[in-house]
């Protein structure tokens, strides 16, 4: 890649003056490091789409290493499920790894800390070791287990690793400042004591790397050229690259962090912890609900890979935390599923119409395009009869000028039908509308090339033949939260903020050729939105989960 190619963004400089100044292009190797403690959610597709985006423009391999050094959260099946999403994306990693494989070359490189007297274990309790930190404004005060011998300290943490102590007797701490302006270089915990049974391990190991001491390491170990992290990992650089200093062996690679800024996303939230509550909790069904903002959850709901991609490139990375409105990941929605989706009739909120002079007990099948938008257009054949249902809202009674739809003493065109004229209605004792009867123009059909056939009218509504109609469960979901920041004020429960309307479970009535469709099968209900088939479909019913509607209706109704 070249900026003479394309507009670079910071990353991308940032690989390019490293390519100027001597780094080989076959020494490039980046990582994308999930922790399996939980599903990945639209926050790491971001992520995904940046680390393996650059693995295809530079040609250089792709590591998914599971960041697994706290088996208490830890299980296989989230392991599974990232792999599942990644590959779901489109993605191809290179070498599948993990930090768990790297434990014993850790604790040896431990171990030498302690030699050269740079890492020592400390007896103090949790509470006594925040309070002898310091705050950001004073400076912290060191352990009175800091001088410990090296005898000593290689003593203890071999029975650490043994299994001889309780949790939180002791940790390993390394050697660094407790008078540093960063923190987290006073003097940070390298590992601790935990009897967990590992995913991969097993009971092998009673103490387990923290994150910054396994992160670099594991990088370090793997060649990674460029480790690409969210800013809240700009504090941790720092020591980063100290851990760095210890092992490095200047023949190697070594590894850079570098950080970009989340993109937040409007009316969700990211936190694989508050994420973990709403499950729990039981506000959603599981992780794949299609409300939750899961990739699992999004595929389950129609959400295609390409969307996703597409969102990812648009929103591109930036340096500073924002907050991107939804309706753009719509939008992206919208875009792919109107060129894949086959246009289907379906019915949702239905009334009875009923054509007068239609002979009883014919039926024909009619001519339907299944997609303008694809080179090669096909064709699929519908059931008409004398009885259709209608939507409710194509229909009224007494109607203003701006309604194009049915009407009494007004014409319509049924989709790929008839032109249709409103004559009359049935009601019940309450005056509720039962029955829509209409009369219809027998050389109108569409597509015959008659006179009548090429007349123009105002409207054209859908429909489906109610004696070959199949009845379906709809799921018509909506935005999880009402807030477009629901976890933006930390004094207020993001739960809250939950939309009561997130879900309404309906029955609608679709075209037969639905009966057959699949899993996650993509459709456009003309005039209503986009749906795809739902996992929970039987032979006997099939279940539709609406992904998104054909225009943002959310901002028009937020502005009321």
């Amino acid at each position: 890649m070249s900026a003479e190619e394309k507009s670079l963004n910071f990353i991308e400089q940032i690989i390019e003056d490293d390519l100027k100044n001597g780094l080989s292009s076959d020494k490039l190797r980046f990582r994308f490091p999930p922790e399996p403690n939980g599903y990945l959610h639209i926050g790491h597709a971001s992520a995904i789409c940046l680390n393996f985006g650059l693995g295809t423009d530079y040609k250089a391999p792709v590591n998914l290493r599971f960041d697994d050094t706290n088996p208490s959260k830890e299980e296989q099946e989230f392991v599974d499920a990232i792999k599942k999403d990644v590959e779901w994306l489109g993605f191809k990693w290179d070498k599948e790894c993990y930090a768990s494989d790297y434990f014993q070359q850790l604790y040896d490189w431990a171990v030498e800390l302690i030699k050269k007297d740079k890492a020592y274990v400390d007896s103090q309790s949790s509470e006594d070791m925040a309070i002898q930190k310091g705050t950001p404004t004073s400076p912290g005060t060191d352990s009175p287990f800091r001088t410990r011998s090296i005898e000593e300290n290689l003593d203890l943490f071999t029975r650490m690793k043994n299994g001889d102590f309780e949790k939180g007797t002791h940790v390993l701490r390394a050697k660094i400042s407790m008078k540093a302006n960063n923190m987290l270089m006073r003097d940070p915990i390298i590992y601790r004591i935990m009897h967990a049974h590992h995913h991969r391990t097993g009971n092998n190991w009673c103490i387990y790397p923290m994150y910054d001491w396994a992160h670099g390491e594991s990088d370090y170990l793997e060649q990674i050229s460029h480790s690409f992290c969210t800013l809240e990992f700009l504090p941790h650089r720092e020591l980063y690259d100290w851990f760095l200093n210890q092992i490095y062996d200047e023949n190697k690679v070594r590894p850079k962090q570098r950080e970009f800024a989340r993109r937040n996303l409007s009316h969700t939230v990211v936190s694989k912890r508050k994420l973990l509550q709403l499950v729990e909790e039981k506000h959603v069904t599981a992780w794949d609900d299609p409300r939750m903002s899961t990739i699992s959850g999004m595929r389950r709901r129609g959400i295609t890979a390409t969307a996703i991609r597409n969102f990812a490139n648009t929103i591109g990375i930036a340096k500073r935390t924002n907050l991107i409105d939804v309706s753009l990941l719509d939008f992206c929605i919208r875009e792919d599923l109107n060129k894949i989706a086959p246009r289907v009739m379906a019915v949702l909120n239905p009334i009875k119409l009923v054509i007068t002079n239609y002979p009883d007990g014919k039926e024909e099948w009619l001519t339907a395009e299944n997609n303008p938008e694809v080179e090669v257009m096909t064709f699929r054949e519908v059931p008409f009869s004398k009885e259709l249902y209608i939507e409710r809202e194509d229909f009224q009674e007494e109607a203003h000028k701006k309604f194009f739809r049915l009407t009494l003493g007004t014409e319509v065109r049924l989709k790929n039908a008839y032109i249709i004229k409103g004559e009359s209605v049935v009601k019940d004792a309450e005056g509720n509308i039962t029955e829509i009867h209409c009369t219809y123009d027998v050389d109108s059909k569409s597509g015959s090339g008659t006179e009548a056939s090429n007349r123009k009218v105002k409207g054209v509504i859908h429909w489906v033949s109610i004696a070959h109609a199949k009845e379906a469960e709809v799921r018509l979901y909506d935005r999880l939260f009402t807030h477009e920041n629901p976890d933006g004020n930390k004094e207020v429960d993001f739960k809250g903020y939950i939309n009561p309307e997130s879900l309404k479970v309906i029955t609608g009535y679709v075209e037969p050729s639905l009966q057959t469709a699949k899993e996650l099968d993509h459709f456009q209900f003309q005039r209503l939105g986009y749906f795809c088939v739902d996992r929970d479909s039987t032979a006997e019913k099939i279940v539709f989960n609406k992904t998104v509607g054909l225009r943002d209706t959310w901002a028009k109704v937020s502005e009321q």
